[in-house]
């Protein structure tokens, strides 16, 4: 295995349909010689898996604790990923875990990655890296159809009705469509106000305007009219957009898929 000199840090948000295609990717980076940073927090990384042996030296799980929030009841201790706790208090772990930016700006400082690869989340990432003059990737486990539906930096869905049919920049025949009764739901959770004080609209928007470049978890035999798509509105071309594969984990040894059917 070559070994490079670049030094990549992650940054996933705390829910683990985000932290796996993150670690997934952590080691198809180390593998290819890069040495990889993967931050997150201590219940989280305990909850991911072992990292072989033969990588264990260019990808680190990076532990930096979760932030106790002043009032117990918004987010109960221990509670560090999405899955652990209810829809209504993920508004309040965006709090916690955006308290994570001075101690994640330290690292940054002290480490001096050549690159830094983020989630749709911690949007502080930017100031970050443009005052460290560290370029800045956006990697999104969503679908370039998801991204490309919502993502016209320019053009905004102003009302739930507006998710009931494809975007006008598509430019092509498209079945994506909200039905009514989850179009209102998604628009006002996607712009709405949450308790972090930032909607995650503005984090993504926020986002992709600094990123240097976008890295999907797809590939162009199934989304290439909507990687397309997503090229044009966020740049006209001028912003790479990387097709990475699946990222499907690694089957597990010693397993047969009998096993499942007879438990």
């Amino acid at each position: 295995m070559a070994t490079t000199h670049l030094h990549m840090v992650m940054v996933p948000w705390s829910a683990f349909g985000h932290l796996i295609p993150f670690f997934q990717l952590a080691l198809q980076l180390a593998k290819a010689g890069i040495k990889v940073s993967f931050i997150s927090t201590p219940g989280n990384i305990k909850r991911l898996p072992n990292v072989p042996s033969n990588i264990a030296t260019l990808l680190d799980l990076l532990v930096f604790p979760l932030p106790n929030l002043d009032d117990e009841q918004q987010l109960p201790e221990g509670c560090e990923a999405t899955v652990d706790i209810p829809f209504e208090k993920i508004q309040y772990l965006k709090i916690a875990y955006d308290l994570l930016r001075q101690p994640v700006k330290q690292f940054v400082i002290d480490q001096k990655p050549d690159w830094i690869l983020i989630d749709v989340i911690p949007h502080w990432m930017v100031e970050i890296a443009q005052e460290q003059h560290i370029p800045l990737v956006n990697f999104s486990v969503f679908s370039a159809s998801v991204y490309s539906f919502f993502m016209n930096q320019t053009l905004t869905r102003s009302s739930p009705e507006s998710l009931m049919s494809p975007p006008e920049w598509f430019g092509f025949s498209s079945p994506l469509r909200y039905p009514k009764f989850l179009a209102t739901a998604m628009h006002e959770g996607f712009h709405g106000e949450n308790a972090s004080g930032i909607s995650d609209a503005d984090r993504v928007h926020k986002i992709l305007q600094a990123s240097k470049a976008v890295a999907f978890r797809t590939c162009p035999e199934y989304e290439a009219e909507y990687l397309n798509a997503f090229e044009k509105i966020t740049g006209d071309g001028s912003k790479p957009v990387f097709p990475i594969g699946l990222l499907l984990p690694e089957k597990p040894q010693g397993r047969q898929t009998g096993e499942i059917f007879r438990w």
